[in-house]
């Protein structure tokens, strides 16, 4: 299993911080955003981690995380995205890293307070995605489920008339396939290869598992959802919770940063 951070993009939501910053860069509460998906690889046991950015920010990223868990034999790369053009062109970007591998693909802007350990290392084949329950599924990709069986019956990215208020957050879990599904995508209306299409790829093949997610879930594109997501962080404790490995690392970086300081002064 290898793992995906999507962190590119302009974040134009959330200017003017993002003017002078890339947005998986701003705080949730007492660290970067990138570092949540990030404990998410690393808690489930991933040793290789390819971050795509955008080329105007990659010297930060490189700065921030280039060495930061090397010691522990984890293996974090970066890909450069030079204009955004839709979620599925992650597979395409990564396609000499993945090397037919599966992968657990996160965005850079979500924050989950589940834990997904045993949703990964459990995966063997297909593609699994999750469901959780919002008031606005319309702004999302949105997953219609059988009301008897509870299997899913179709998939529909960001409909006027959404067909449940399920909506699929971004974290997907794909076998080796996931690469040539995404070569044979077309640009969406918006000009974009949809993650929704290769949701739909594995569901025609019904190879597609859907779990249902509990926990809260922030997708901290505004001004307000960062807030809300910093305040949550902050009242759940969610560093408390982080792999050992990666509050050790962030730490001992921490204390790098201030003996740089420290004889600079």
């Amino acid at each position: 299993m290898k793992g995906i951070i999507l962190a590119g993009g302009t974040g134009t939501r959330l200017l003017p911080c993002t003017a002078i910053a890339s947005k998986q860069l701003l705080p949730v509460y007492d660290r970067p955003m990138i570092f949540y998906p990030l404990n998410t690889l690393v808690k489930a046991g991933i040793k290789d981690i390819l971050i795509i950015v955008s080329p105007e920010h990659a010297g930060n990223y490189l700065n921030l995380l280039g060495s930061l868990l090397e010691r522990d034999g984890i293996n974090v790369s970066f890909k450069v995205q030079r204009s955004p053009r839709g979620l599925a062109d992650a597979y395409l970007l990564a396609e000499d890293f993945l090397d037919g591998e599966p992968s657990t693909m996160i965005l850079g802007d979500n924050i989950f307070q589940d834990d997904f350990s045993e949703a990964i290392t459990s995966f063997e084949k297909g593609g699994r995605v999750f469901a959780v329950k919002v008031p606005d599924p319309e702004r999302f990709g949105v997953v219609e489920f059988h009301p008897e069986t509870q299997n899913v019956i179709s998939i529909e990215e960001k409909p006027s008339s959404p067909k449940s208020d399920y909506a699929i957050p971004g974290i997907y879990i794909f076998d080796g396939r996931a690469t040539e599904i995404a070569k044979g995508l077309k640009p969406s209306s918006r000009g974009e290869l949809e993650i929704v299409d290769i949701h739909k790829a594995y569901l025609e093949q019904n190879a597609l598992d859907v779990r249902i997610l509990e926990g809260a879930w922030f997708d901290t594109g505004t001004h307000d959802s960062l807030l809300e997501a910093s305040v949550f962080a902050r009242e759940a404790k969610l560093g408390d919770a982080f792999a050992p490995i990666l509050n050790e690392a962030i730490l001992e970086h921490n204390k790098e940063i201030k003996r740089h300081v420290a004889l600079k002064q």
